[in-house]
């Protein structure tokens, strides 16, 4: 089930990502299922937990174009994609940032680079775009940003070299796990504890209840096929109630808030972790 791994850096995570999952890993660890073939992740993001666990079979999925365009070039083209994030390390300042930013066009590996280049530099690597689509997050404050990690994008690459990775809704794993042999993992866009938490700029559309209703369904479904299913959510009433309607089992994780408009609501919250099995 685990592929071997280079010697001098273990495959993990090469973008920052908001909610991502890397310090929470210790607390999954004991709720991850010990047998398995194949391993879905649909709400790709950092990808934290596909890296932690290294599956030898695996399929990615985000409905992210751009994160989806970096993650196909990073597993195909990692020596291109370094030269050219080798010209923006060189380049970097104030007025460069806006620059890129104001330009997502160019090929596949141009924007690949454009998109790893705005996160190690932009505000608490963020991801939001406007109405328009357009990405809007605006410069962080690092002193000496690291754009081009090599060592981390050729580890990242390796990891990924198996992988098939494309573009989708979260649906998509209905096409494709049937059996036990089948892992998924769900890291949707949390539904909020407030109103002043909601996060609706990821992909220039909100993630509502709605859509979290069709979650909670399209986990009844993989679980009915025999899928196991581990899904990640916001410690709220909506969620329990929504998995509980369906006997799925659920615990309380504590984990660290960092990214909050008000720094009075950074620290420690619990959220859910929610299984099949």
């Amino acid at each position: 089930m685990v592929s071997q791994i280079p010697k001098e850096t273990c495959p993990r995570p090469f973008l920052k990502w908001a909610g991502g999952k890397s310090r929470l890993i210790s607390q999954y660890i004991n709720y991850f299922p010990k047998q398995y073939k194949t391993y879905y992740e649909p709400f790709l993001g950092g990808g934290a937990i596909f890296f932690h666990l290294h599956p030898s079979s695996a399929i990615l999925t985000d409905i992210n174009a751009e994160l989806i365009t970096t993650y196909r070039c990073v597993r195909d083209y990692v020596e291109e994609l370094i030269d050219l994030l080798k010209v923006h390390q060189i380049r970097h300042n104030k007025d460069y940032y806006y620059d890129v930013r104001a330009y997502p066009g160019g090929t596949d590996l141009e924007k690949a680079a454009r998109f790893i280049y705005l996160n190690k530099t932009c505000f608490n690597g963020l991801y939001r775009v406007n109405s328009q689509g357009k990405f809007n997050v605006p410069l962080g404050r690092y002193k000496n940003p690291n754009i081009c990690p090599e060592n981390i994008l050729r580890a990242a690459s390796f990891g990924l070299s198996k992988t098939k990775i494309k573009q989708a809704d979260f649906t998509d794993v209905l096409n494709h796990a049937t059996s036990s042999d089948d892992f998924v993992f769900l890291d949707p866009p949390y539904h909020p504890i407030s109103n002043t938490s909601y996060f609706t700029g990821y992909n220039g559309n909100s993630f509502l209840e709605k859509d979290q209703v069709r979650l909670r369904d399209t986990c009844a479904e993989l679980a009915s096929r025999g899928v196991k299913i581990m899904v990640c959510n916001s410690d709220c009433e909506l969620v329990r109630k929504l998995y509980n309607e369906i006997n799925f089992k659920i615990y309380s994780i504590a984990a660290s808030r960092s990214i909050n408009c008000n720094i009075k609501n950074r620290g420690m919250i619990h959220e859910l972790l929610i299984t099949s099995y």
